[in-house]
């Protein structure tokens, strides 16, 4: 059964005026994302926005560095309360497991997920510009698999890799998808796109979509058409 609160919804702005504007236009939305632009801008601040409103939070700052500076920056996460962080699964096996240790052994029901790949990429920059011979969506479903086996709660994936992925990790193995357009949208620099509804049936549990909604000059009418889109 579909939840509104399966769409995450980016504060992808650069100061605190326009992230309150956002969270004021659009109180239906009950998952924001927050990423490296905002998180810059305003720090912790904007978990406290965010709490203030019973808000849950998606912290994707894409965690990619040693292991024991990502397990600092998982616990840290975690102590704010925030809902998902993300680490980049390439940061290798001794990184995803000390992420994995580092909430485990607090109290925390933060989640940890693991970026596969950016959906920006597709298979001929995966080849030529990072050297990975491998296939796109075997790559995704090696990251994947990885992360599940070392402790991690999910992936981020393309909604293209994504029923594969659910088909061999299971039902409880969270999969957040950006990549997610509705049809009448510009696709702009997302490369492995899927529609929102197609998504939620090929096994996501979480879409993330940003400016159809944000950009939109109506942001409720935008909302509104999304779930529309999805329950028809």
């Amino acid at each position: 059964m579909f939840s509104t609160n399966q769409i995450i919804v980016p504060l992808d702005v650069s100061d605190k005026k326009a992230v309150v504007n956002l969270l004021d236009k659009l109180p239906q939305v009950s998952f924001w994302k927050v990423g490296l632009e905002a998180f810059v801008a305003l720090g912790p601040e904007i978990f406290s926005l965010l709490k203030d409103r019973q808000k849950k939070i998606f912290l994707d700052l894409k965690f990619h560095d040693i292991p024991n500076t990502i397990a600092g920056a998982c616990k840290s996460a975690s102590n704010h309360g925030v809902d998902l962080i993300t680490i980049h699964a390439a940061a290798g096996q001794k990184a995803m497991e000390a992420a994995a240790k580092a909430i485990a052994s607090s109290s925390s029901t933060t989640k940890i997920l693991a970026v596969t790949l950016l959906t920006s990429l597709n298979s001929k920059e995966l080849n030529c510009d990072l050297k990975i011979s491998v296939e796109l969506e075997q790559y995704a479903l090696h990251m994947a698999l990885l992360a599940q086996k070392l402790g991690i709660d999910g992936a981020v994936c393309s909604p293209h890799e994504v029923s594969q992925i659910r088909q061999l990790c299971g039902e409880n193995f969270i999969l957040v998808c950006p990549g997610v357009r509705p049809s009448w949208s510009q696709v702009k620099d997302q490369k492995r796109i899927m529609q929102p509804k197609q998504a939620l049936e090929a096994g996501a549990d979480y879409l993330v979509i940003g400016r159809p909604i944000t950009m939109a000059d109506n942001p409720i009418e935008a909302w509104n058409r999304i779930i529309n889109d999805i329950t028809i």
